[in-house]
């Protein structure tokens, strides 16, 4: 019965002793969520957001990993095409060593130009260069020099984890698929969709290659534990409404995208049923209907504070984890 930390840093405060306070409360929430049984401590990566969504998820891992023991810690996802691609691979190469192969990442393309922009990444030919950062990840992962740019280089030092750490490619498209098809990697879609994952299987016969797809459930949702539901919406539904509008300030038309929804409410939103707020024994009683369900709790969503975000987290390790 797996369970999720998510740790995207949405809601950050002006002050910064209140934003310092958040980043060392999460750390601290991914040691005690790996110290009572958490499978996966998870972060994410955007840039120029007004609510702080985390920009620097490389920097959080090797924080989450330093502190924790047994958790998988996921980026995800990780916008490799805002990368220089060496660089990439001797920063991963380090968390995977300092984690001891814990580490995995879904490899994402991005979508909002003013990222690219601030980054200084050309938009239009990202899906080039995002061919070229993963190209030569996994020949820096590799114990051989190879030729970069017209001169021969060796990246040091090499990953914990042989051939290499564990990575999927990200997206919606056939593009996407073929993508990752096409480097015999693993493919992950952010919505389940089985004419896609048929046409990845197909490109990777095409290919010679082999893999596999993971896709959230068509009922994923994200998790805030109290003992009562009905009276924590009207206090908690503001920062999940927070979160969700700044996501859907993103929307591209034409681009499918797993937590889209209508945001004129925090009625709106409990109805999506992306955001949760359940009880210790309705979860429990989820995860024994579903064994196999992966909960995540997002304590901290959308600016949440820091005292109400340990209550949430602390009721369900205590209340949940402890019973089953």
């Amino acid at each position: 019965m797996p369970s999720t930390l998510r740790l995207n840093m949405t809601g950050s405060e002006a002050d910064p002793e209140l934003r310092s306070a958040r980043y060392q409360a999460a750390i601290d929430m991914a040691e005690y969520a790996d110290h009572n049984g958490f499978a996966y401590i998870n972060v994410e990566e955007h840039h120029c957001a007004q609510n702080g969504w985390l920009p620097s998820p490389l920097t959080m891992a090797a924080a989450i990993a330093a502190r924790t023991h047994n958790a998988n810690i996921g980026i995800m996802a990780l916008l490799v095409s805002l990368y220089d691609p060496v660089r990439l691979a001797e920063d991963i190469a380090v968390i995977d060593l300092l984690s001891r192969g814990r580490l995995s990442f879904i490899a994402g393309l991005g979508y909002r130009e003013i990222e690219f922009h601030a980054l200084d990444k050309p938009f239009d030919t990202r899906g080039e260069w995002m061919d070229h950062v993963l190209e030569t990840l996994l020949k820096a992962w590799g114990d051989e020099p190879f030729e970069y740019r017209g001169e021969m280089i060796t990246v040091t030092p090499k990953p914990y984890t042989r051939p290499h750490p564990m990575f999927l490619v990200g997206g919606m498209s056939k593009v996407a698929a073929r993508r990752a098809a096409r480097f015999g990697l693993p493919f992950s879609p952010p919505i389940h969709d089985a004419e896609l994952e048929a046409y990845y299987y197909e490109q990777l016969e095409a290919n010679g290659n082999l893999g596999f797809v993971v896709a959230p459930p068509d009922d994923f949702s994200l998790v805030f534990v109290d003992e009562n539901p009905e009276q924590a919406w009207p206090e908690i539904g503001s920062y999940f409404l927070n979160e969700v509008r700044e996501y859907n300030s993103w929307k591209r038309a034409g681009l499918a995208r797993p937590m889209e929804m209508p945001s004129a409410s925090v009625e709106e939103i409990r109805a999506s049923g992306r955001y949760e707020i359940l009880t210790p024994n309705e979860c429990i009683d989820r995860m024994q209907a579903d064994p196999e369900r992966n909960m995540v709790m997002h304590p901290l969503v959308g600016g949440v504070p820091v005292d109400r975000a340990w209550e949430s987290l602390r009721l369900y390790c205590d209340e949940v984890l402890s019973a089953i």
